[in-house]
């Protein structure tokens, strides 16, 4: 099996969010699957093509048709190395990077012209399968940045005897953003005829994202209560019409995280490893973040913390109505993240009032993000629509219990703790409301005081296997229904 991974960004080489993660672990869990071959497709942005830290080479380069225009495209490589022997031996990652200093010598999204951008991405990543020796079985896309893969290689390759064969997989991380243009777009960037104007066009706007779902084999999203969830007006954007009818070819696939990267036995970033055989090393990581933070040290007092883009859909509403009573409510509160400024200045005020409860820290920075993870006692994710969600499996592999709405991933991922039995992984409410969520901090900050049962709760998060390997598999089965 060939696998062609097309997305817009991908770790180790560029991260800005959850597809990052995905896109460097997924297809990295894929090669470990017998006869397996995968490559994953980046654009070549600044950033990585002047970070020395990278070991990549040139292949070729070519001059392709986008509409009236010749454009340059430039490819490039680096090859991962897989360790695996004998029966686990298998084989390496390959990365292929899109050049073309015109729409990537910059980085990253927000630009007037990503709709160009990425139309050029996803055609270019087609073109390129006419220079390089790999003609991929099926080429899975993620989100509106390769939404027009599909419509291309219909359009433009799938008469191609080269590449005849191939299916796509359209896989959506996140519905809000689709990928939207101007109806001259179609013309003028696409150049695609008329007879693919029903297919591209929605609401009387251009959209990748509904290109995908329509022209695409196979759809996937990324947790099983997401894919269902779509099919209602509150969490699809518009689109729920479209998905409803390509509910047929739609599965949803929980995310895994990297357990290597995230283990706190090894996690040098972390002051004291542990493990779920032994987590006393926790409670040193917790004294360690109260002293950073200038928190008062006190061990009997459970840490809630948000680690989050401080927007909209994450429920940061429900937590600046909420936010004063929870400072008050005998909890420490701690925040790590960017967004909306209306939120960054409530955490800040939040902070100022109440310095011996409240932390804001109004950016990002991985290793303070590893050490919360470790020395906080509770994950606090009140999102109003959550399609995965990564940061609750990662709070459990660190022995932090989520506390969560019942949406999305978030209702696969977490469910309910019964106190009393102790089934179950985190504290959960259903309705998107303020005191919902505070009745939600209260149960868990009463919890964390019966330390014999906090502490059994805290091993059995940690024992979760929250690795990319099930995840994987799932997806491989579908891969291989299309092939077959």
């Amino acid at each position: 099996m060939k696998i062609l991974f097309a997305a817009s960004e991908g770790a180790p080489f560029v991260k800005s969010g959850g597809l990052g993660d995905v896109a460097g672990a997924l297809p990295a869990a894929l090669t470990k699957i017998p006869n397996t071959e995968v490559c994953v497709f980046l654009p070549y942005y600044e950033s990585i093509k002047h970070n020395s830290a990278f070991q990549i080479e040139y292949v070729c380069h070519f001059y392709m048709p986008l509409a009236w225009r010749s454009t340059y495209v430039g490819i490039f490589k680096a090859v991962i190395k897989n360790r695996g022997v004998g029966k686990n031996k298998r084989n390496d990652l390959v990365y292929y990077f899109i050049d073309n200093e015109y729409y990537f010598g910059r980085n990253g999204y927000g630009y007037h012209d990503d709709g160009e951008r990425f139309a050029f991405f996803s055609k270019a990543i087609l073109e390129s399968l006419y220079h390089i020796d790999f003609v991929p079985d099926i080429i899975h896309c993620n989100d509106w940045q390769t939404g027009f893969i599909p419509l291309f290689y219909k359009a433009f390759y799938a008469s191609s005897e080269r590449l005849s064969r191939i299916k796509t997989l359209y896989t959506i991380h996140n519905i809000e953003y689709q990928g939207k243009a101007d109806p001259p777009f179609v013309q003028e960037v696409l150049g695609v005829d008329s007879r693919w104007q029903g297919a591209v066009m929605f609401d009387g706007l251009v959209n990748a994202m509904k290109s995908a779902i329509v022209l695409a084999d196979r759809l996937t999203t990324v947790s099983d209560t997401y894919s269902h969830e779509l099919k209602y007006a509150y969490f699809a954007s518009g689109l729920e019409c479209i998905i409803g009818q390509n509910a047929y070819k739609m599965s949803g696939i929980v995310n895994g995280i990297d357990t290597v990267s995230y283990d706190p036995a090894k996690d040098t970033k972390i002051v004291s490893p542990y493990r779920s055989a032994d987590i006393s090393g926790k409670a040193e990581n917790k004294r360690h973040l109260q002293e950073r933070l200038s928190l008062p040290v006190q061990a009997d007092t459970p840490i809630v913390a948000i680690i989050s883009r401080l927007v909209v859909h994450k429920g940061m509403e429900l937590c600046e109505y909420i936010g004063e009573r929870i400072a008050s409510s005998g909890v420490q509160l701690v925040v790590l993240g960017t967004g909306d400024k209306r939120y960054e200045d409530y955490f800040k005020f939040l902070a100022y009032n109440y310095p011996h409860n409240v932390s804001a820290n109004i950016y990002f920075d991985d290793g303070l993000a590893r050490q919360i993870y470790a020395g906080a006692d509770f994950l606090l994710m009140p999102s109003k629509s959550e399609p995965c969600g990564l940061s609750q499996m990662i709070a459990m592999r660190y022995g932090t219990l989520p506390i969560v709405r019942e949406t999305g991933g978030l209702v696969d991922t977490v469910p309910p703790l019964n106190t009393e039995t102790l089934e179950g992984l985190g504290f959960t409410f259903k309705c998107f409301n303020a005191h919902d969520m505070l009745e939600a901090v209260h149960r868990a900050a009463g919890f964390y005081q019966d330390r014999p049962k906090m502490e059994r709760a805290i091993k059995s998060a940690m024992r979760v296997d929250w690795s990319w390997k099930n995840s994987a598999a799932k997806y491989m089965d579908i891969y291989r229904s299309l092939v077959e």
